[in-house]
C-alpha cells in the first residue's frame, strides 16, 4: 500500500525526467497492477502446493530486485519493465500474506485477523502519498523505489525467522493433491490481461471499436475454455465447485459488487476537488486522510465483533453506510464546499471498513485451510478487478455525459478548462456515475442480507463429500 501510494505521487516527476506525458507514464502503475491481478490466482495456488512461507519469501526477494532495477532505470521502458517485475513479486506476497495471517488464527478469530490486515491497508493508504511526497521533494523520484528495499529486506529476515511453511501436503497428511495447473494458469492470466487492457482503453478507442470487440471475444473464449478445463482437472487452479457453497458464492459476489461500486470514488473525487472546486493537490490528498484513518480503526473492530455476533449485520450495515456516503457525494455541485465532501468520503470509508472483514471471513469459512492461498489470491483478484472496472466504468459515464452536453468527452478537458460550462458537464457526469455506483452497492447489500451458514471451514473429507 505504501509503495502504490508513493509511486502515484512520483509520476509527475518521472514524466518530467524522461520527457514523457502523463498517460504514457501511467503505464508504470498500470503495468504493475495488471501483472498483480493476472498472477494472483496462479501464485495463490502455487503457495498452497509448495508452501505459503516459501512463496512469500521468494516474492519479497523478487519485489526487492524489481525496486532496485526501477531505482536505477535509465529509460522509461526499463522502468515500466522493472515495475512489471515488482508486480510479479507483489502477486506472490499479496494473497499469500493474507493467507499466512489468517492461518495463524483459529476459525473463531478469522474476522479479527482480517481486521488487522485492514489496519495495515488503512495505514499504508495514509502513509504512502505522504512518504512519497517527502521522498520526491528531498531525494528525487528514484528514492521512492529505493525506500522499498530496507523495508522488504527486514520483512524477509523476519519471515525467515518466524513463519511456518503451511502447504497443502501438510494439511492433507502428505497425500499431495498433484501438480501445478500450467494450462489453467495460462488461460486465467491471459483472460485477465486481455480484459484489463480492453477495459482501461475502451473509453479512448471506443467500446465498439474492432480491437475492443476482439479483446472481449478473446476474454469470453478463454474463460469458457478455462471453466471447461478446470471442471475436468483432478488438481485445478481454482476449485470452481467452491461456488456451490452459499458462503463463498454470496461473499465473492458481494465483494466484487462493493468494490465495483466504491473504488472510483477515490479516483474521481480528488479530480473533482482539484479541477472543479479548485483546491490544491495537497488539500485534495488531505481530504482522503480521515476516511483512511477511520477504515484502519473500524476494520479490526468490525472483524472482532463479527466473530462473536455473526457476519450479516456488519456486512449489511457497512454497505448501508457506504451507499449513503456515495449518494451524498452524488449530490455535490460545482459550488459545493469541502466541508460537505469530507464527511461523505469518511462515511463511505467507514462502510468499507465495517464490510470487508466479515465479508472475507464469511467467504473463507467455506474452504479448508489447505486452500487459503488460492482463495486469498482470488479474493484479492476480485478486489483489484473491481477497482479497475469501477474506474473505467465511471470514466466512461462521465466522459459520455460530457460528450452528450456538447463538450470534449475527456477528463483532460476539465484540467485548466477555459471553456465555460465544462465543470458543470463534468459534475453532471459524476452524479450519474456515483448514482450508478450506489446501485451496485445496494445490490451487494441485498446479497449480503441473504442467510449464510455459520460454520467452521470444512475439513478435507467434508469437502470431498460435498463436491461429490
Amino acid at each position: 500500500m505504501v509503495d502504490y501510494g508513493s509511486v502515484g505521487v512520483a509520476l509527475p516527476s518521472i514524466a518530467t525526467h524522461f520527457g514523457a506525458d502523463i498517460p504514457t507514464v501511467q503505464w508504470v502503475v498500470i503495468g504493475f497492477a495488471v501483472t498483480v491481478i493476472a498472477l494472483l490466482l496462479p501464485m495463490g495456488r502455487l503457495a498452497d502446493l509448495i508452501g505459503l512461507k516459501r512463496v512469500y519469501i521468494m516474492g519479497s526477494l523478487v519485489f526487492i530486485a524489481g525496486a532496485l532495477a526501477a531505482g536505477m532505470a535509465p529509460s522509461l521502458a526499463f522502468l515500466a519493465l522493472s515495475r512489471v517485475a515488482q508486480g510479479v513479486g507483489a502477486a506472490m506476497t499479496q494473497g499469500t500474506g493474507m493467507a499466512i495471517v489468517i492461518a495463524a488464527f483459529p476459525p473463531s478469530e478469522r474476522g479479527k485477523a482480517i481486521g488487522l490486515i485492514m489496519t495495515m491497508v488503512g495505514a499504508g493508504a495514509i502513509a504512502g502519498p505522504a512518504l512519497g511526497g517527502a521522498l520526491v521533494d528531498a531525494l528525487g523520484w528514484r528514492s521512492v523505489f529505493y525506500a522499498n528495499i530496507p523495508i522488504m529486506a527486514l520483512s524477509v529476515a523476519t519471515g525467515m525467522a518466524v513463519l511456518r511453511n503451511h502447504r497443502e501436503d501438510a494439511a492433507t497428511g502428505g497425500a499431495g493433491r498433484g501438480r501445478f495447473d500450467w494450462p489453467g494458469a495460462a488461460m486465467s492470466s491471459g483472460a485477465l490481461v486481455l480484459f484489463l487492457v480492453a477495459i482501461t482503453n475502451a473509453h479512448r478507442a471506443g467500446w465498439t471499436s474492432p480491437l475492443i470487440l476482439a479483446a472481449g471475444a478473446g476474454v469470453v473464449a478463454l474463460l469458457a475454455v478455462f471453466v471447461w478445463w478446470e471442471l475436468r482437472r483432478p488438481n485445478p487452479m481454482l476449485q470452481l465447485r467452491f461456488f456451490r457453497r452459499r458462503n463463498f458464492s454470496l461473499g465473492v459476489s458481494a465483494n466484487f459488487l462493493t468494490f465495483l461500486g466504491s473504488s472510483a470514488v477515490l479516483f474521481m473525487t480528488p479530480f473533482y476537488l482539484q479541477n472543479v472546486l479548485d483546491y490544491s493537490p495537497r488539500v485534495a490528498g488531505l481530504a482522503m486522510v480521515p476516511g483512511a484513518l477511520c477504515m484502519a480503526l473500524v476494520g479490526p473492530l468490525s472483524g472482532r465483533l463479527s466473530d462473536r455476533y455473526g457476519w450479516r449485520k456488519f456486512t449489511v450495515g457497512g454497505l448501508c453506510f457506504s451507499a449513503a456516503g456515495i449518494f451524498i457525494l452524488s449530490q455535490q455541485t460545482e459550488g459545493s464546499s469541502l466541508l460537505a465532501v469530507v464527511p461523505a468520503l469518511t462515511l463511505q470509508s467507514i462502510g468499507m471498513g465495517v464490510f470487508y472483514s466479515p465479508n472475507t471471513s464469511a467467504a473463507l469459512s467455506a474452504v479448508g485451510r489447505e486452500s487459503y492461498g488460492v482463495v486469498s489470491g482470488f479474493l484479492n483478484l476480485i478486489r483489484n478487478a473491481g477497482n479497475v472496472i469501477s474506474i473505467a466504468a465511471a470514466t466512461a459515464i462521465v466522459t459520455a455525459t460530457m460528450g452528450s452536453l456538447g463538450y470534449e468527452p475527456s477528463l483532460d478537458a476539465v484540467r485548466g478548462a477555459t471553456v465555460s460550462g465544462v465543470e458543470m458537464a463534468f459534475t453532471a457526469g459524476l452524479k450519474r456515475a456515483y448514482l450508478t455506483m450506489v446501485g451496485c452497492v445496494l445490490v451487494a447489500m441485498f446479497i449480503s442480507a441473504l442467510p449464510l451458514h455459520r460454520a467452521a471451514a470444512p475439513d478435507r473429507r467434508a469437502e470431498s463429500a460435498e463436491d461429490g
